[in-house]
């Protein structure tokens, strides 16, 4: 994630270390170390990084049978279907809407640093 004017943060797929905090049972809230921005997911479905923590940043966090992680808003939803994270191949952001549980895109393997 990287810092942007306006007190919101871009979300990229570039390389950089993570720091998954749970808050409760089944929800997360993902902070990027060198940026200091959460990641959050809002309303429209947009992914964006937050500098303070907001419910838009926590994250209901799911282990898939083929021992990947997901992450979707824990307080939004789409037509009562869940917004999960996804990244494209390219590494951009992909839209909350867009996105469903079985696609490798919402797909992440957190390890241990």
């Amino acid at each position: 994630m990287r810092a942007a004017g306006g007190g919101g943060g871009d979300v990229d797929g570039g390389q950089g270390i993570l720091e998954i905090k749970s808050v409760e049972v089944g929800v997360v809230v993902i902070k990027g170390l060198s940026s200091n921005y959460y990641l959050a997911i809002n309303k429209k479905g947009d992914l964006y990084g937050a500098k303070d923590y907001v419910t838009d940043c926590n994250l209901k966090e799911r282990i898939e049978e083929n021992g990947y992680n997901t992450y979707a808003s824990a307080e939004w939803r789409n037509r009562k279907r869940p917004m999960f994270v996804g990244l494209s191949a390219n590494g951009k952001p992909m839209r909350g809407k867009k996105t469903r549980r079985k696609n490798t895109a919402t797909h992440f393997l957190p390890i241990v640093v």
